[in-house]
């Protein structure tokens, strides 16, 4: 077993703090991988926070994982020593059900192993990104191009598929309108993504503060969403909407943007449930659905979409005891839009 170095949460009121933490042996199709940078995902603080219910403490949070392959099992062939790799929201899957089978790991019908906080195939709970090092099976490992900024890639593992994924399903591209509901670490890699797919995008936030951020990253429009007049103003406009927020926003207010078969996507996850008319969804044959990251071949496909496009997540780099500073400024939305950890720090 490797002893390595990480921040832990011992309770949902604890800080984080710095511990230590043990990998498994390095098995013939694994892959050890020395952690360079490690994202701060909301979900972080959702499960450090037992705000979700169901936290196994201590837990080491982490799911943007960005680093450099230091050793490999005999048996792997996708990956070397020296490779630039990253690891997204889970690290095993049961592989042989139907979403398995299509590449879509993150829907595996037998339970997806998530990178912390969950129970893998040993009885063993996964430790995340908040560490030096990580020990992963090498079909759950993704090359980054060596386009891409290793630290500014790194959101990518998380915000970036979480975006592409519906922007790809729902056939985002030219002709398209699409709105990108939040300006957040989501919602900013989004409207890049969604830009570069060759889309007409607007971005709905709360206020009018990063307008000029939103309009650089290909944003076409803008609107403060704290003026009742621009629903309807935009009243049937979008075939796509993308709600990237946490919060509980006026579901039926954001469907009634929706042109004829236009769909809502929900990516931010709120703690209540929500609330939403049935004439909402009857009216321009609208739907309502949800979304959840994407699997292995996907999160490939992005990676190198993006390198192609020259995009990355816009971050602020921090050293590993701001850690529980960032979490408070995440809350206040005072991040402009992703911090990223240095795992030397650690």
């Amino acid at each position: 077993m490797l002893t390595v170095s990480a921040y832990a949460a011992t309770a949902a009121d604890a800080p984080l703090e710095k511990t230590t933490i043990e990998r498994r042996d390095l098995g013939p199709l694994d892959v050890l991988i020395e952690i360079k940078y490690a994202g701060i995902c909301h979900s972080d603080i959702h499960t450090a926070r037992n705000e979700w219910g169901g936290t196994r403490y201590p837990v080491v949070p982490g799911h943007e994982i960005a680093g450099i392959v230091t050793e490999v099992g005999a048996d792997v062939t996708r990956h070397k020593v020296g490779d630039r790799v990253g690891v997204g929201c889970f690290v095993d899957s049961c592989g042989v059900c139907g979403p398995c089978e299509a590449g879509e790991e993150q829907y595996c019908a037998n339970r997806v192993t998530a990178t912390y906080n969950s129970v893998g195939k040993d009885g063993k709970v996964t430790q995340g990104g908040y560490s030096t090092h990580i020990v992963v099976t090498e079909s759950f490992v993704v090359s980054i191009p060596e386009g891409l900024d290793l630290a500014a890639a790194t959101p990518l593992l998380c915000a970036g598929i979480t975006l592409y994924s519906p922007l790809r399903h729902w056939n985002a591209g030219p002709g398209k309108k699409v709105a990108i509901v939040g300006m957040g670490g989501l919602g900013h890699v989004g409207v890049k993504i969604a830009h570069a797919m060759g889309a007409e995008v607007t971005v709905l936030s709360q206020s009018l503060s990063k307008q000029e951020d939103g309009l650089r990253f290909g944003a076409d429009h803008y609107h403060a969403t704290a003026d009742p007049a621009v629903f309807k103003q935009l009243r049937s406009t979008f075939d796509l909407v993308l709600n990237t927020v946490s919060v509980n926003l006026d579901i039926d207010a954001y469907l009634g943007t929706l042109a004829l078969d236009g769909t809502m996507v929900l990516l931010g996850l709120p703690e209540k449930p929500i609330s939403v008319r049935g004439f909402s969804l009857a009216g321009n044959r609208r739907s309502l659905a949800g979304s959840n990251v994407g699997g292995l071949r996907e999160t490939q496909e992005m990676l190198d979409f993006c390198a192609e496009h020259g995009i990355v997540s816009e971050i602020e780099l921090i050293s590993a005891d701001r850690i529980n500073e960032a979490y408070e400024r995440v809350l206040r939305s005072d991040v402009r839009y992703r911090f990223v950890i240095d795992a030397a720090t650690f």
